[in-house]
């Protein structure tokens, strides 16, 4: 059995539909790159650069790209343009297999951490909430009881969106009234779900930038409350990230990376957007897991990330 055959063919169905705008522009801009040209010279490399980083893949990966590519070029000789996609392919692939960081095989959860605690960051819009309900939904659906926490006590609707989540994929939440303490909130999310044997526990937090050392201290306040609890926890701390931004997500990841220990990122909305290069360039920039990628609106439109069958999908098997 081979190490990617977990990834059934109605997954590969969902990846590639979600994608497909991110594939039709690198490919259009491929198309226009190489035009009237029959072998990779440094002026389609040149080209290729331009389209990666137009591709929101980021500077730094590009141009580990194209470093890539020119030592292939130079040590095979002669390239032509109808073998730079599958080159591409498999620079990009082997790139991201380097940066240490190893995919999920689906929504599973180690067996020696329970509660599993999860705690979810990012800014305000970013898909949050969903990306939170999705992933009860899987974790319900892979047979796991799951509790969530509404600690994002500074707006309303967050709390509410929680709740219709809750109510939609048939777990329990623990929420308190607006303007509470996030950590008070955390600290009785753990202490039921320590009480009644949960899977798993996630942790929604409030989605504020204006401040880092704000943040920090926020951040910083839930997870010391939370080791009252549980002593390690959190085990996971999720930083969603809206796909369709570009280079804004980049941003946000710095920021929420200097904030707080983020060890997981999710990258959302990748449906709507052909901007989907982003993802390679976080995952090699930051060498933190991209565990799930959002690839629409529907509860199972969320799935683990597996980075050769992500580039496969947007260059072609």
């Amino acid at each position: 059995m081979g190490i990617f055959s977990f990834f059934s063919k109605e997954k590969k169905e969902t990846l590639d539909k979600g994608l497909s705008k991110t594939k039709e522009n690198v490919f259009s801009k491929i198309t226009r790159a190489i035009a009237g040209k029959s072998k990779v010279d440094d002026e389609v490399l040149d080209n290729l650069e331009e389209v990666l980083i137009t591709s929101d893949v980021g500077v730094d990966t590009t141009l580990k790209i194209i470093e890539r590519i020119e030592k292939r070029v130079a040590r095979d000789k002669y390239v032509t343009t109808q073998e730079l996609t599958t080159l591409l392919r498999d620079e990009i692939a082997t790139l991201l297999t380097e940066n240490n960081t190893e995919d999920a095989e689906s929504f599973t959860l180690p067996e020696d951490k329970k509660p599993y605690v999860i705690m979810v960051v990012g800014v305000n819009g970013v898909g949050k909430t969903t990306t939170i309900g999705k992933l009860a939904y899987q974790f319900k659906k892979a047979g796991k009881s799951v509790c969530l926490g509404a600690a994002d006590t500074f707006r309303a609707a967050a709390v509410e969106q929680l709740v219709i989540w809750s109510e939609r994929v048939g777990v329990p939440i623990v929420k308190q009234k607006m303007g509470s303490d996030p950590a008070s909130v955390a600290f009785d999310t753990l202490s039921s779900a320590k009480a009644n044997g949960a899977d798993v526990v996630i942790i929604d937090t409030a989605g504020r930038l204006h401040n880092k050392i704000n943040l920090m201290n926020e951040l910083t306040k839930i997870k010391n409350v939370m080791k009252k609890v549980i002593p390690d926890a959190p085990h996971e701390v999720l930083l969603v990230l809206d796909g369709s931004t570009g280079q804004n997500a980049f941003e946000q990841a710095k920021q929420f990376t200097a904030a707080t220990e983020v060890n997981a990122l999710a990258v959302t909305k990748l449906d709507g957007t052909a901007k989907g290069g982003v993802v390679i360039g976080i995952s090699d920039h930051f060498r933190i897991p991209v565990k799930y990628i959002g690839l629409g609106e529907g509860m199972e439109d969320l799935q683990v990330f597996n980075k050769k069958e992500f580039v496969n999908s947007l260059f072609g098997e």
